[in-house]
């Protein structure tokens, strides 16, 4: 298969996103993961004395071993009328023992002049100059001819003139860059193909986010000629993004048979795009093409109809393929097919025309009614239906709970203390918490009150705690969705509470988390008894 180049650069433009900021430990982590999926290239930042967060990972990772990928620095030409030998800049990317640097220079007149105010000679020769000093120094100079397109609808010539210097200079492959990330997907062919038919060596795409296009931009730009193709996961960038790679690779590999990654590390780039995520603290955007949770998630009834007959009804790709997987949702526009789907994950034998089937998607759209969803609380569904079909117990029943919130010191936080009393079998706990806040002194209370019964609620946590007010024009007395995730260490499970009142919604998807993971871990309704 024709290869395409992969170049990462979300350690360097992608933590020039509003919101993201590495340390050195994350950015040996991401770096890592990006070498194991087989990223040709990580660009890991700008090593110059004003950056030595930067610095400190080129030293460090000059002593990892990286199995496909190589290790590039970025900086930027030498400075007018200033020697090479002489320029602090490149000095740093000479230290920065990275096996490849990248440098940028300007291809667009009007930054020659204007913004770094020298003559347009002058700034062909930095480009020139700067890589010659650098291929003394490295095998692999690549350069990024910054502004490329807006230089080239203002002076052609001159843009190209740019390109010419960097390949007299040495350059291994020049990359052409949207750097406002305005231009049409037409202009991008146009203008790569004029390039590629005049350079004999690999010619790269950078595209930004601005107008919504860069990744067809560079879907575009590889089709007319580009092998080098440079990006971030998640698309992750400065101002709208940049290019995202998350689904530029899947384009190149499955809709035009190009090889981006080694041959199966395709599978691998949904875990990619979550784990960089994780890492950047930041939410995962669940429609994100190819990769997000919702990418392959089925809700209507119709849909959910033809897809289990023949997912390609509905699918343009097997989710397997990027290491996604189907999903099918329960909600109000749910049909008998996607609750038997649902329900056929608890009891195997379950068809659309068994009698709990219309019992249960009656209950859904009654409750969706009053504002529950149980897109992502599955556990809530499951409960739901066990009780209808087995008339199912729970392992512990409430009898009441109490919330105080003190605040005892104008310059204090104030705090809350929650008290709780559960019964299981015979037996009847009352006990109290405290939390920074109500919610959380209620969840440490009930927790206090059934360890000892249930130990294995030890392991279990919440990960994540949701709230939405369902009707805002009601005010502080309107509905509330609250939504809560709760993790044992080796699972993840979600539920639902919807009310008035923001405790009690809570108490409810609390109630609903724990009730199912003690199930979960083989508790018969009502005994208390717990299997090892």
């Amino acid at each position: 298969m024709e290869r395409v180049t992969i170049y990462d650069t979300t350690l360097r433009d992608g933590c020039q996103a509003e919101g993201v900021a590495f340390s050195v430990a994350d950015k040996l982590r991401v770096a890592h993961r990006l070498d194991d999926v087989g990223a040709a290239y990580i660009e890991g930042g700008w090593p110059n004395e004003t950056n030595p967060r930067d610095q400190e990972f080129f030293q460090r990772a000059a002593d990892h071993d990286w199995n496909s990928a190589r290790i590039a620095a970025f900086g930027s030409t030498r400075r007018g009328n200033v020697a090479p030998e002489d320029d602090s800049q490149l000095q740093d990317l000479v230290d920065s023992k990275a096996p490849v640097i990248t440098i940028f220079g300007k291809a667009w007149n009007f930054h020659a002049t204007d913004v770094l105010r020298v003559s347009l000679d002058e700034n062909l020769a930095m480009i020139e100059d700067s890589i010659a000093y650098l291929k003394t120094h490295r095998d692999e100079v690549i350069f990024d001819a910054e502004h490329f397109f807006d230089g080239y609808k203002a002076d052609a010539e001159y843009a190209i003139e740019a390109l010419r210097a960097a390949h007299r200079g040495g350059a291994d492959a020049l990359v052409l860059c949207d750097t406002n990330g305005g231009c049409l997907p037409d202009e991008i062919t146009r203008m790569v193909a004029l390039v590629t038919s005049e350079f004999d060596i690999p010619i790269g795409i950078h595209c930004h986010n601005d107008g919504g296009l860069a990744v067809a931009n560079s879907v575009a730009a590889v089709q007319a000629g580009c092998s080098h193709v440079q990006g971030t996961v998640n698309g992750y960038g400065e101002r709208a993004g940049n290019a995202n790679l998350c689904v530029i690779v899947p384009n190149l590999e499955l809709k035009l048979g190009l090889r981006c990654l080694p041959e199966g590390r395709l599978g691998e780039i949904a875990d990619l795009s979550r784990f960089t995520d994780e890492v950047a603290n930041i939410a995962p955007d669940g429609r994100q093409p190819f990769v997000g949770a919702s990418a392959f998630a089925h809700k209507g009834g119709m849909h959910v109809n033809a897809v289990l007959k023949n997912p390609t009804s509905f699918e343009h790709i097997e989710p397997e393929l990027v290491g996604n997987e189907r999903r099918i949702l329960v909600s109000d526009y749910s049909g008998s097919s996607t609750i038997a789907h649902k329900l056929q994950k608890i009891w195997p034998d379950i068809d659309r025309k068994d009698p709990i089937v219309g019992a249960v998607l009656e209950r859904v759209k009654h409750l969706e009614k009053d504002g529950y969803e149980f897109e992502a609380a599955e556990a809530s569904f499951e409960l739901l239906a066990r009780r209808l079909r087995e008339n199912l117990m729970p392992p512990f029943e409430t009898e009441g709970y109490r919330v105080n919130i003190y605040k005892v010191d104008e310059n204090a936080p104030p705090f809350a203390e929650a008290t709780v009393k559960v019964s299981v079998g015979d037996k009847v706990v009352h006990t109290a918490g405290e939390g920074a806040g109500p919610i959380n002194a209620l969840d440490n209370a009930l927790r206090k009150a059934l360890t000892e019964l249930f130990p294995k609620i030890a392991r279990m946590t919440l990960t994540d705690y949701k709230v939405r007010v369902l009707r805002a024009d009601e005010g502080t007395a309107g509905t509330v969705r609250v939504l809560v995730e709760t993790s044992d260490g080796k699972e993840s499970w979600g539920t639902v509470g919807v009310h008035e009142n923001i405790i009690e919604a809570s108490w409810e998807a609390i109630i609903d988390s724990l009730t199912y993971g003690i199930l979960k871990n083989g508790v018969s309704g009502g005994t208390g008894h717990q299997e090892a």
